[in-house]
């Protein structure tokens, strides 16, 4: 069975993904998932960042099957070319970092606005 908690960060971090359009998305996830559960702000602020990690999972995928298709086509369409792999392949981890600690900072942010929200309505 899912605790509270756990499903508060899944539709966290749903809302975060269906409005990723918007700059700032992970806040709002954050802010979902810490008012639904209604906790103290510093419990709003680990399950924001919970909610950050679930939905980074998506990007993550979609980098590495880049990565891969990417990468077969310059294996296979120049061996000399396995340089450049590895040059997208470490652009692709910084880029990751900077995504992660993107999404679970602001979300943790938003975790932290919800429950101050819950305190004060």
């Amino acid at each position: 069975m899912v605790s509270d908690s756990t499903l508060n960060a899944l539709l966290g971090a749903a809302v975060t993904v269906v409005l990723s359009f918007i700059p700032f998305s992970p806040v709002f996830g954050g802010v979902v998932a810490a008012y639904l559960d209604e906790s103290d702000p510093g419990e709003g602020a680990r399950l924001g960042a919970i909610s950050g990690l679930i939905a980074s999972v998506p990007l993550v995928l979609i980098g590495i099957f880049a990565f891969v298709v990417f990468g077969v086509f310059l294996g296979v369409a120049d061996p000399g070319m396995a340089f450049g792999a590895l040059g997208i392949l470490l652009l692709l981890f910084v880029g990751g970092g900077v995504m992660l600690a993107y999404t679970v900072g602001l979300s943790a942010l938003g975790g932290y606005l919800g429950s101050y929200l819950v305190d004060e309505i």
